[in-house]
């Protein structure tokens, strides 16, 4: 085969340049905590955090052990080629996906992000996706809520208690910043629900674009409606997947190579091993599963259940698991870890399939593929898509886990009433212009940069809620909150709260309306990310004991960005007395000089 001069020279930097800032292994954790001698872990009755146990401990109780993790960040722009491609991308620390956090529950977690972003330049935020924030909402990491961004070679410090335990991410809320590779895992060591082996540490799954975030976005306000959802390219796992490069474009000049390689994870014969699973893509429903091994479910997001067995999960972006995957005594071969986003017709990735390598031995001993036949029906039950309405039903109920089998160990009842309740309608339409945006009781949002929510609430400005586009919900002195979410739409939106695990209530379909029926009301299904189905409804609840000014949104990158979101605005009399540290009126300033000399181009919602 011919290769033109381009294309030759772009193989050669492929090789000898940048693979470094490819993808990264992350090891093998230790059981059951983080250790460290500067300063000493405490150990109360041996472990950090003492006697708390996680049927009898109530969750929202962390301990305060007084150990500071600290960690360094630079967000850069670095050409990469994580499955063959090479394009520009967002990198932490000059990796993809970025450094691990880890933290026992109860230690204080600081990171030092440096914006380092150029060519062009960004204002910039993370995210600690799950954390409650608990007396520190303006560590939250969302632009325009509760904080002004990190402007261009700028550094800011987030401090924040590590209040939940289990497994996360985070990720930049600045635009669709984190499409383009700002993200990375979270793990938080805390009382043990069932006993494990090796902790195999973060899978981080995440759909993948060859596109740069800002023409996908672009492209998501068009007004022409066949061209509004771009087509993600690929699947990896921990940063990882081969790409057949000739489905690329015939016209695309970015070098590829079809064998980058997938990710390979160590396993023990006759061992349980935790898996810590995460969907931290920018759009699609990943359905996961182990060949030949069932999953043992013992969390789904920062909330521990009681185990239940599964031969394969669906997660919607935002989404973690953590399961116990156990090896028998006498197993020889290797397996594979898969996972499948979906293809024609529920939606059009490219190639929508990847597979990790689970090893004993040899890494280089590739075996026979061996699917759950549940798992492959599973990923089939897109085929049925088309025969409205009965076969979108069907694809809708067998999207999620039913609420019945996910009983959270430490049990908090659903209130009879609450003291409010509150009625969401999402919708899709077209502007004025015709671009197709989403909305939220006919409102879309769009974020002010230069003025946060968060912080004009501490000063007593209360009036933004008079401007729709700020879609601000204010629930005022409400002790506590019940919403009921409308999908009046056939896609499924994976909504997230910060601030908060609510309680799951109801899941309903077909254009059902809410009957006032609580599944398992004396303990339902806590999580912060759920599935609404399309045309259906989900109705959730929970105490409004953390004042804020909290985020509630579709995680589908490309739906935020296009205005899916409200603000959930929480004890502002409350807000009001808060001493938010001079740091975020400083970070406003830094962000105020550059942008008097710079024009930011927001192209999107800004989250």
């Amino acid at each position: 085969m011919m290769m033109n001069w381009q294309t030759t020279l772009g193989l050669l930097c492929l090789s000898c340049c940048f693979l470094v800032v490819t993808a990264f292994d992350y090891p093998n954790l230790g059981v059951p905590y983080l250790h460290t001698d500067d300063p000493v872990t405490p150990l109360p009755h041996g472990f950090p955090w003492g006697k708390k146990v996680t049927k009898r401990s109530n969750p929202n109780d962390p301990p305060l052990t007084g150990v500071i993790r600290r960690y360094n960040f630079t967000i850069a722009r670095r050409k990469i080629a994580p499955d063959g491609y090479l394009k520009n991308s967002l990198v932490i620390n000059g990796q993809f996906p970025g450094p691990l956090i880890e933290a026992n529950w109860g230690d204080t977690i600081q990171v030092t992000v440096h914006n380092d972003i150029r060519d062009p330049e960004e204002g910039t935020a993370i995210h600690w996706h799950g954390f409650l924030q608990k007396g520190s909402p303006w560590m939250d990491g969302v632009p325009s809520i509760s904080q002004c961004p990190i402007a261009p070679g700028a550094s800011f410090t987030y401090s924040y208690i590590a209040d939940s335990y289990g497994s996360s991410w985070y990720h930049s809320h600045y635009s669709g910043q984190y499409a383009d590779g700002a993200i990375g895992p979270i793990v938080v060591h805390g009382p043990p629900t069932v006993s494990y082996d090796i902790d195999i540490g973060p899978v981080l799954i995440t759909d993948y674009y060859h596109r740069n975030y800002t023409d996908i976005t672009e492209a998501a306000f068009n007004s022409n409606f066949s061209i509004v959802a771009v087509p993600g390219v690929n699947s990896l796992i921990n940063g990882r997947n081969n790409y057949n490069c000739s489905l690329k474009a015939a016209n695309d000049p970015s070098p590829c190579q079809s064998d980058a390689g997938i990710a390979k994870f160590k396993f023990q014969r006759g061992k349980k091993h935790l898996l810590r699973i995460v969907n931290a893509g920018a759009s699609a429903l990943q359905t996961f599963s182990v060949d030949g091994h069932n999953l043992t479910v013992i969390a789904n997001d920062f909330v521990p259940v009681v185990p239940y067995q599964t031969q394969y999960l669906k997660l919607g972006v935002g989404q973690r698991t953590d399961v116990i995957v156990e090896t028998a005594a006498n197993e020889q071969d290797n397996f594979f870890i898969r996972s499948q986003s979906p293809a024609k017709p529920c939606a059009d990735t490219i190639q929508p399939n990847v597979s990790a390598l689970a090893y004993f031995d040899d890494p280089n001993v590739v075996p026979q593929p061996n699917p759950w036949p549940a798992f492959t029906a599973a990923i089939q039950v897109c085929e049925n898509f088309s025969r409205l309405p009965q076969g979108l039903l069907r694809l809708m109920q067998r999207l999620q886990e039913p609420l019945e089998n996910t009983e959270p160990w430490y049990p908090l009842a659903s209130p009879p009433t609450t003291a409010t309740t509150y009625v969401l309608n999402m919708t899709l339409g077209q502007n004025a212009s015709g671009s197709y945006l989403w909305y939220m009781n006919n409102s879309t949002f769009r974020g002010n940069y230069n003025h946060p929510i968060l912080l004009l609430s501490n000063l007593g400005n209360n009036s933004y809620p008079d401007d729709p586009q700020w879609n601000v919900e204010n629930f005022g002195t409400n002790t506590s909150i019940r919403m009921v979410v409308y999908n009046a739409n056939p896609r499924t939106h994976p909504m997230h709260l910060h601030g908060h695990n609510y309680r799951v209530e109801a899941i309903g379909y077909n254009n059902e309306t809410w009957d006032g029926t609580i599944v398992r009301p004396s303990n339902p299904q806590r999580r912060d990310t759920q599935l609404v189905p399309g045309w259906g409804y989900m109705v959730i609840s929970f105490e409004a004991d953390n004042p804020g000014a909290w985020p509630f949104h579709c995680h589908v990158a490309w739906h935020v960005a296009a205005g899916l979101y409200v603000t959930v605005v929480e004890r502002p009399d409350l807000i009001a007395k808060y001493r938010i540290p001079s740091i975020m009126a400083q970070t406003c300033r830094d962000w105020w000089a550059y942008t008097k000399t710079d024009v930011v181009d927001q192209i999107d919602s800004g989250l």
